[in-house]
């Protein structure tokens, strides 16, 4: 019985752990400059297609966030 006990706090244990990290994973990659850089690349690519003047609008506003914060420097658009 005390075996089964060890087994399941060692089990509980573990799964906390495990989350926790994954948790921390989850929030180091979003806020890293190199996920932000990509998903600004794609932004660009969507807006190449599109040329929606708001969808301009907001991605200079987060290229200049990401300048603001990062390198390299992503160039800012010219929404006019």
């Amino acid at each position: 019985m005390t075996l089964l006990k060890n087994k399941i706090s060692r089990l509980l244990i573990f799964i906390s752990i495990t989350i926790l990290v994954i948790f921390i994973f989850f929030i180091i990659s979003d806020n890293s400059c190199g996920v932000k850089h990509i998903l600004i690349v794609n932004d660009l690519k969507s807006y190449e297609q599109s040329l929606d003047p708001e969808f301009c609008e907001d991605l200079v506003e987060k290229i200049d966030l990401f300048n603001s914060q990062c390198n390299p420097q992503i160039e800012i658009l010219d929404c006019g």
